[in-house]
């Protein structure tokens, strides 16, 4: 079992991030508002995550930097839930919306019911523009 965390398997390109945000579905599931968007794919691929933590929120770097590291290792350690979807590529975003810290076992298991919803509730691939039929 391939427990690292390579670039990627992090999701750092500004058009996809864009695009999960616009078209991506979410839930709420404290402290963790998730953003998942599946795309049609030739080959398919590890999912692709994004991890934010709010400055409004956490005004301190320092706190912002520990919640993202835990949240990170959490992930990384309990990325084996997540199964991939043949033909498509799947982008995950976890945005922290606590106004405090939590601990790393009180994060890895909200890490993990995450994980376990979006595996079990994986909508259908959107299609991309370019291979709409008119």
């Amino acid at each position: 079992m391939n427990t690292k965390l390579p670039k990627s398997e992090r999701l750092h390109a500004q058009k996809s991030i864009k695009e999960l945000f616009d078209k991506g579905s979410s839930f709420f599931l404290y402290p963790f508002k998730v953003l998942v968007l599946q795309i049609p794919a030739s080959e398919p691929q590890a999912p692709q995550v994004l991890f934010s933590v709010s400055k409004k929120k956490l005004k301190k770097a320092v706190q912002r930097n520990l919640i993202k590291r835990r949240i990170r290792e959490s992930y990384r350690l309990n990325k084996h839930i997540l199964t991939a979807s043949a033909g498509t590529n799947q982008l995950i975003g976890l945005i922290f919306v606590s106004s405090e810290e939590m601990s790393f076992d009180t994060i890895q298991g909200k890490i993990i019911k995450v994980l376990q919803k979006i595996n079990h509730e994986q909508p259908p691939a959107i299609q991309s523009k370019e291979h709409v039929d008119d």
